[in-house]
């Protein structure tokens, strides 16, 4: 027993799995095809998502938001558990890689509920604010590149409505954060973030260390 959280190792993280983890076939598919690819290391841990999945149900979400889709597989599991009239803006700036995605979420069914945006995620972002949509989403990701994680952070969290919430992936990134010796500007990067989540007073944060590092962010009714 500890009070501290418990290092994963191989075996552990494999018991969390299988006692864990409901992967529907469709999600397990994706989650191959992908692993295939070379920058595969970019798609979110299953168990994160699944965790995902539950807060928007938790949270009884409409409307969400997604910032860097890759092949789609976060994109899916929110997807999945919103309702039939629920939608998913999901941003991302590769043809390419979601190409793959629109084809499973359309094997899913559940393609009418993911409008794709492609275009840089911060003008697409803005337009939203532009368009009066401010206030108007209940559930955020952000999973896209990490220079530019200050800047989503700030525009996502004035489309949130008061109890929205946010999701940010990687603040941890593999340990990188808390050693000096990292000076890279990803690194660098995401630990400006972390200082600027933690000392912003109009949010409630958490951040947990599930897989590479997932922060909460609710932002105050």
């Amino acid at each position: 027993m500890t009070n501290k959280t418990l290092s994963m190792n191989d075996a552990l993280y494999d018991y969390l799995q299988s006692v864990s983890l409901h992967e529907p076939g469709v999600l397990r598919r994706l989650r191959t095809e992908t692993a295939a690819d070379a920058m595969a290391r970019m798609q979110s841990a299953p168990e994160q998502c699944q965790f995902m999945a539950l807060l928007v149900q938790l949270l009884g979400a409409r409307r969400c938001l997604e910032v860097g889709v890759y092949t789609g597989y976060s994109t899916l599991w929110v997807a999945q558990a919103l309702p039939p009239e629920g939608r998913i803006i999901a941003c991302d700036i590769s043809e390419e890689w979601t190409s793959i995605a629109r084809r499973y979420w359309a094997e899913a069914g559940v393609a009418e509920r993911v409008d794709l945006r492609l275009a840089p995620a911060l003008e697409t972002l803005q337009g939203l604010i532009d368009t009066g949509q401010a206030g108007s989403f209940d559930f955020a990701f952000i999973d896209a590149d990490k220079e530019n994680y200050g800047n989503y952070y700030e525009s996502v969290l004035q489309l949130l409505r008061p109890g929205g919430l946010m999701a940010i992936d990687n603040t941890l990134w593999s340990g990188d954060v808390a050693d000096p010796d990292k000076q890279d500007a990803d690194t660098r990067a995401i630990r400006a973030l972390n200082r600027q989540v933690h000392a912003d007073r109009r949010v409630t944060m958490s951040m947990l260390p599930v897989a590479d590092g997932l922060t909460l962010v609710l932002n105050q009714p």
